[in-house]
């Protein structure tokens, strides 16, 4: 059995992690305030690092998410870090595959943005034999429910795409982020679905950490 704790979207919070085997981070955990490349690096460099090292994981594995701008944009300066990070990638956990990818669909122009067209081109790269999958953004319809822009109401955002790849290979484990308004937990056929973000619609660190046993 394996103790999974998962979280996303701490925004420069850097919160209480339980003891586990695996700690997932989905994105979008350097601070919002600035998001400067030489910001990201040195705040990436040493208060993220200090952290990680402390962290009561066997193994950290993370991806970035469309406010982490160096990952993208400067990644030869981002530092290497003590994790696995996960870029349209996968690594292995005592006999789990575990694939990691930052992209989630277009909204003004963070990184990691496509449109759904290409997002699919991303989605079909992820293997068919994955046990767990570490997205930014939701799937369409699961923990996607986001304001709408300058009107009342809100609205479905996730990807289709994604959700219809998750149908098709059926992983144990799909966790996420990237809307904040959308945290829980959902049932998809026998596969768990994950909006882990930390934080609430306004940045505020409310929520606790994710486990799951696998």
């Amino acid at each position: 059995m394996t103790k999974i704790v998962a979280i996303s979207d701490t925004h420069g919070f850097l919160p209480q992690i339980p003891e586990c085997d695996l700690l997932l981070i989905c994105g979008d955990f350097t601070p919002v305030h600035n998001h400067s490349i030489g910001y990201q690096k040195l705040w990436l460099n040493t208060i993220f690092r200090s952290w990680l090292k402390l962290l009561p994981a066997k193994k950290i594995i993370g991806i970035a998410g469309n406010h982490d701008l160096i990952f993208q944009d400067a990644a030869p300066e981002v530092p290497n870090l003590p994790w696995i990070y996960l870029q349209d990638s996968y690594t292995e956990y005592e006999g789990l595959k575990i694939y990691g990818t930052p992209h989630q669909p277009w909204f003004k122009n963070w990184a990691f943005n496509l449109y759904e067209g290409d997002l699919i081109q991303k989605w079909a790269l992820i293997p068919s034999d994955t046990d767990i999958l570490i997205v930014h953004g939701p799937p369409q319809g699961y923990g996607d429910m986001a304001p709408r822009i300058n009107t009342q109401g809100y609205e479905n955002t996730g990807s289709p795409g994604l959700l219809a790849r998750i149908k098709e290979i059926r992983p144990k484990l799909v966790c996420f982020g990237h809307i904040h308004e959308g945290r829980g937990i959902f049932n998809l056929d026998g596969t768990i679905l994950a909006n882990c973000t930390v934080v609430d619609g306004q940045y505020k660190n409310v929520y606790k950490p994710m486990e799951f046993i696998l």
